[in-house]
């Protein structure tokens, strides 16, 4: 099975998410991802990125959010690592309650969960891991 990685690392300031969300948009076409895959990955990586920038990373430029690709035939899967404390995913709002539809914040998690196959998360004291996979299906010819 063939595998390709691509890793990067920038600075937790919320306008490299255009650079982050470019570099996702090449890596997807050049993946055979069909269009609508490849904006459930451009979604999802700003939404995890934009994250850990700002509630991992608490825009201190000083920190560094970490992104990797691993691409195979079968399916994407990616990976961003800020410098925080991390987050007890139990305790995430439900977005979809009465009390929480109006709130401007809370949806991140509800979002790549509904777009990706697969979401996971890792903490340690170096920082948190959001994974997210996705299984290709190929664009039609």
């Amino acid at each position: 099975m063939n595998q390709k990685e691509y890793t990067f690392t920038i600075p937790s300031k919320l306008e490299k998410l255009i650079e982050v969300e470019k570099v996702a948009e090449k890596i997807s076409t050049s993946s055979g991802l069909s269009k609508d895959q490849s904006n459930n990955i451009a979604i999802s990586i700003t939404e995890a990125v934009g994250n850990a920038i700002v509630h991992g990373n608490h825009k201190d430029p000083r920190k560094k959010v970490t992104i990797r690709f691993r691409v195979t035939n079968r399916e994407m899967t990616v990976e961003v690592k800020d410098e925080g404390k991390g987050f007890n995913p139990d305790k995430l709002s439900d977005p979809l309650k009465p009390e929480n539809i109006m709130k401007e914040s809370g949806r991140g998690i509800f979002i790549l969960k509904s777009l990706m196959d697969r979401v996971s998360f890792r903490f340690s004291p170096s920082g948190t891991t959001i994974r997210m996979t996705l299984k290709i299906r190929k664009r039609k010819p």
